[in-house]
């Protein structure tokens, strides 16, 4: 094999270009072998993730998730023994056959989020709101696992009626 310098671009091709033809063919080729690609697996599956933020304050935790395009009736909200779990399912829906996609990067499908809360918070006053696109699940804490102040006496201690 005889090892060319490459000087000039017009007469020889870009070798950036060419290398990046080469990478887009070995993915094809492995993709072809081992079944779909990611993004069909994730569409037929179901292995998408919603992403979401939680909060903590003194007296709550809010969680919120990023959910467009769904409706209160496609969302799940369960929570047992310490454990939160949102579940939904966004359907793929192709209006006709003649549609010819070209991209289809939005993720289809069931997900199932599952979060461990802490044993100070009260289950019995979770609440969940829903608009334009964001879950906010608000999860108070119960008021005796909070921080109570001590107030410090001046004086000898009293114990049980005895001046110690």
């Amino acid at each position: 094999m005889a090892l060319i310098k490459w000087t000039d671009p017009f007469r020889l091709g870009d070798p950036f270009r060419e290398l990046a033809t080469l990478q887009d063919r070995m993915n094809r080729v492995f993709e072809d072998t081992l079944g779909r690609g990611r993004h069909d697996e994730e569409l037929f599956t179901g292995t998408w993730a919603p992403p979401v933020d939680i909060v903590e304050t003194k007296d709550r935790l809010t969680l919120t998730a990023e959910l467009p395009g769904f409706t209160e009736e496609q969302i799940h909200i369960n929570f047992e023994d310490g454990v939160l779990s949102i579940e939904g399912e966004r359907k793929f829906e192709k209006e006709s056959k003649e549609e010819n996609y070209h991209r289809v990067e939005r993720s289809y499908g069931r997900f199932l989020r599952s979060f461990s809360l802490p044993a100070n918070v009260d289950s019995q006053n979770i609440g969940a709101h829903f608009a334009n696109g964001l879950l906010r699940i608000e999860m108070p804490k119960r008021e005796e696992t909070k921080p109570k102040a001590i107030k410090v006496q001046v004086g000898s201690p009293v114990l049980e009626g005895k001046k110690v």
